[in-house]
This record gives C-alpha cells, sequence and structure tokens, in this order.
C-alpha cells in the first residue's frame, strides 16, 4: 500500500510554515516568524506579505530536507485558503499551486480555523497520545476569533457559538497596549498575571444569550478603570501592572468558561477541548484541569508548538482530505473573512 505524503503551507498571517504529515504521522514543522512587526505594535499586512515571499522557499525546503523526503514522494500540497490576511495568503496560496502545477501533485485547501480544531490528532511517532473521540466540543480562541465548536467529525463542524464583536485574544492585546506592554500583548499579560492578584479588581462581565460572546464591554470598563485612577495617581498602572493583568486575565478566563460549560452541560458532552494562539495560555490551561475535576470532563489541550499558526495543522487537515480524495482546482482563490 502505498504511503500518504502531505506537506503543509501556512501562510495566514505574520508567520511563514511548512510541515510535512506521512501517514499520519508528523515529520516536521518548521516556522519561520517575523520581528518586523513588534515596533508597530501590530501585525502589518504590507510587511508580512514581503516576508512571507522571502521565507516560503528555504521554509519548505526545510521541511522536506527534516522529513526526509522529496517533491516526488508527496501525494497532495495542502495550503491554508482562508481566512487570514489577504496578501499573506495569496502567498502560501499561489506557491502551493505553482509546487501541484509544475510537478502534478494533487492540490488541498484547508480552512485555518478547522485546521486549529484538527491540531489535536496531531501525532509523533514514539510519543504517547490521545485524541479526542467524537463528538467533542471545542473552545477555539485567538486573536480574531472566539468559538464553541460541535466537532462530530474531521470534516463535520458547526459554530454554536461566537463573539458578536472583539475575539478574546484582541481583548488581550488591546488592554495591555493600554498599559504599555509589548506587541503581542496576550503572553506578557499571562507572565504578568502569575505575579499578581486576580481578584484584585473587577471587570465588566456582558451577558449574551446563548452561547454567544462580546468582549467590547470588558475593554471599555477596563479602559475606564484606568483612566479614573490615572486621575488620582499618575503611577496607578506600574504600581499596580500585576494585579490589573491577573484580574484581567481571570475576567476573560471566567467569561470563556461559563458559555463552554453551558454548551457541554446543554449537548451532554464532556469531551471537550481548546484551540488556538489564547489556548496558550495558562490561565485558561488551568481553568480546564480544574473544570475536568469538577465536571468529569475529558480535556484535550494542545502542545505549545500547535497552538500559534504552525503548518502542522495544515498538513493534518490535508492529510484527512487527501485520504477522501477532496482536492481543489487551480481556480481556487483564497478568502480574507471569517467562515466555517
Amino acid at each position: 500500500m502505498s504511503r500518504i505524503t502531505v506537506l503543509g503551507i501556512e501562510s495566514s498571517c505574520d508567520d511563514t510554515s511548512a510541515a510535512v504529515i506521512q501517514d499520519g504521522f508528523l515529520r516536521s514543522n518548521v516556522v519561520a516568524g517575523q520581528k518586523v512587526h513588534e515596533a508597530y505594535g501590530g501585525v502589518v499586512p504590507e510587511l508580512a506579505s514581503r516576508a512571507h515571499q522571502q521565507n516560503i522557499i528555504p521554509v519548505v525546503d526545510a521541511a522536506l530536507k527534516q522529513a526526509g523526503i522529496g517533491v516526488a514522494d508527496l501525494s497532495a500540497v495542502a495550503f491554508t485558503r482562508g481566512p487570514g490576511l489577504m496578501g499573506s495568503l495569496l502567498v502560501g496560496t499561489s506557491f502551493a499551486k505553482g509546487l501541484a502545477r509544475a510537478k502534478g501533485i494533487p492540490l488541498v485547501e484547508v480552512n485555518h480555523l478547522q485546521a486549529h480544531i484538527l491540531a489535536h490528532f496531531i501525532e509523533v511517532e514514539s510519543e504517547a497520545h490521545v485524541s479526542p473521540c467524537f463528538p467533542f466540543l471545542c473552545l477555539l480562541v485567538s486573536g480574531g476569533n472566539s468559538q464553541i465548536v460541535l466537532v462530530r467529525d474531521y470534516h463535520d463542524m458547526e459554530v454554536i457559538g461566537q463573539t458578536i464583536d472583539d475575539a478574546a485574544g484582541e481583548a488581550f492585546d488591546k488592554c495591555a497596549k493600554v498599559m504599555g506592554l509589548p506587541y503581542p500583548g496576550g503572553p506578557w499579560i499571562d507572565r504578568l498575571a502569575a505575579q499578581g492578584n486576580p481578584k484584585a479588581f473587577q471587570f465588566s462581565k456582558p451577558h449574551i444569550a446563548g452561547y454567544d460572546y462580546s468582549f467590547s464591554g470588558l475593554k471599555t470598563s477596563f479602559l475606564y478603570k484606568l483612566r479614573d485612577a490615572l486621575v488620582e495617581n499618575p503611577n496607578f498602572i506600574e504600581e499596580n501592572k500585576t494585579d490589573l493583568c491577573a484580574s484581567l486575565q481571570k475576567t476573560i478566563v471566567d467569561i470563556l468558561m461559563d458559555k463552554l460549560k453551558k454548551a457541554a452541560k446543554d449537548l451532554g458532552i464532556r469531551e471537550v477541548a481548546v484551540a488556538g494562539g489564547v489556548s496558550a495560555n495558562s490561565g485558561l490551561r488551568t481553568a480546564f484541569e480544574e473544570y475536568a475535576q469538577r465536571y468529569r470532563w475529558n480535556i484535550h489541550i494542545p502542545k505549545f508548538a500547535y497552538t500559534t499558526d504552525n503548518a502542522a495543522m495544515i498538513a493534518m487537515s490535508g492529510y484527512f482530505k487527501a485520504i477522501n480524495h477532496d482536492y481543489i482546482g487551480m481556480d481556487a482563490v483564497p478568502f480574507s473573512k471569517t467562515r466555517f
């Protein structure tokens, strides 16, 4: 029986990544970041797309060499079609199409958000691994998305709750910026929160029906708290930075977990996972462990390497599609807006 070997290419934002999955096992995962955006306090789309053009060939070459294979060994090329930054997506899409056309290799499109969820199925030989059992709930949280997804199968996912305004990761980053923390702010808040008192300050928690989220009110509440306190004490932020971070983090985690708990209870599902960039947050990971004990959940928390944007999850998603010969034509174009 011939092997199924899939090259995955990820270029949705500011990380250029390539990975190889062979017969369901990860052989390589190479990521090239972009430091240039730190000076601007956020990702600059034009700079991101230019960096992708510089990085994509050496990154793909490194991924193939680490996997010990050549282009002739590939069964399919999987690429992130969206959502993401259009300029960045175009680089990855164009490269994947060019490689597939030149070598006569089938092309597989991958939804970036679904790939974050399927990262839970990435396996490495000789390493113990337990994948979620279907159906399961996945809390998908990142800088641009906060969703609760009902996952019935590899290709059958339904968003049952999502943010109606800002995402959790965006709330972290924007509140961090107000406090003068570097970009990206989420990891900085996480580190400082470990030294602070999570009950020191109270911030607004929205009351939204169903399983949907809202974080705009929390950001406003946080901003007003700082504004009023700075009038009384110009050094308020510096003197209370760890407590502010701990209290903010606890509030965001509580909002996320309350809706997830409601969904799990209503649907009678105890198989629960978390995915996306914010899943690296230590407060959220601790909350998952606490809820697992309290409500007898079987939880699935990804490795740190699979929380941020990476091609391993793209190759994994592409592998499941390649098994079913679910290929796409050369007329496929990337999409920037969120779709599932």
